[in-house]
């Protein structure tokens, strides 16, 4: 596999001279096997993973640590190899490295370990300076996790949020999402299941991986727009084909609909198709 890789970043480095100046063969391999598809970093070209495989982890190690001595977004890219290595405290360091050069994703991610106390010690003030950091860049996530502590600003108003993401949303895939999980949630404002299936629409067309299972199961539910169970089944495998674990489980759930208990009413196994 790792073979093919080099191949193939040769066989475009040699088509396209520039290229090899433009940016590190190593930097290229790291974006392949570890960028963020809601990094506001990463380049259009770059389709991005949703979660790194487990067999291309220690790959991504290995060139986002040689990448990431000149690229934040290499940087970011490899704490979540580390973290899906679960190398909390590498992951960590690599973060906080990423923050400090201005990544707003590495921001966010580190409020997150902040916020929940996974390898650091809990500090919620910490985790709001963090995501307020992001939200002021224009960072979707930001935004969202800042709102969901509650307090601390307008900025931290699920309302305000709103008001913010809406800003990003008519270009931001990330933004799409967010704003559609808050319509979609009626969170900071009426319930709007039309407005958030729009917009999930839109994200999944760009290949946003939690738009691609809402719009699964919006259609599969007919909810905000028409029932399509064929539809649905498309939104699921092109967001697990992402590594949406979500969409993952719903084809499971539809391939095995049926389950069989025993008398106490306990799940026994499944009947798939």
């Amino acid at each position: 596999m790792h073979r093919s890789l080099h191949a193939i970043i040769l066989a475009v480095a040699l088509a396209t001279p520039g290229l090899a100046h433009a940016q590190s063969a190593d930097l290229v391999l790291c974006d392949r096997l570890a960028a963020d598809p809601s990094d506001p970093d990463k380049p259009a070209d770059v389709r991005g993973v949703g979660d790194i495989a487990s067999a291309d982890i220690a790959t991504a190690i290995k060139y986002c640590a040689v990448a990431a001595k000149s690229s934040r977004r290499a940087m970011y890219e490899l704490g979540r190899a580390y973290a899906a290595n679960r190398q909390i405290a590498e992951a960590a360091s690599a973060w906080r490295k990423a923050a400090d050069k201005g990544s707003t994703s590495a921001m966010v991610e580190l409020g997150v370990l902040y916020g929940n106390g996974t390898g650091v010690a809990k500090d919620e003030a910490q985790a709001r300076k963090l995501f307020e950091r992001a939200a002021q860049a224009g960072n979707a996530r930001g935004v969202s996790n800042l709102a969901a502590l509650g307090g601390g600003g307008p900025a931290a108003d699920p309302a305000r949020a709103r008001e913010l993401l809406a800003k990003s949303a008519e270009t931001n895939a990330e933004a799409q999402y967010q704003l559609g999980m808050m319509l979609a949630d009626g969170k900071g404002g009426a319930q709007d299941d039309t407005g958030a299936r729009a917009l999930f629409e839109k994200a999944a067309a760009q290949n946003h991986p939690g738009a691609l299972e809402r719009m699964g199961a919006f259609a599969q539910a007919g909810r905000g727009g028409p029932k399509d169970s064929d539809a649905a089944k498309a939104y699921y495998e092109r967001a697990a084909a992402l590594g949406d674990e979500d969409a993952k489980k719903a084809l499971e759930r539809a391939r095995c609909p049926y389950v069989i208990k025993d008398k106490r009413g306990n799940a026994v196994t499944n009947l798939c198709f």
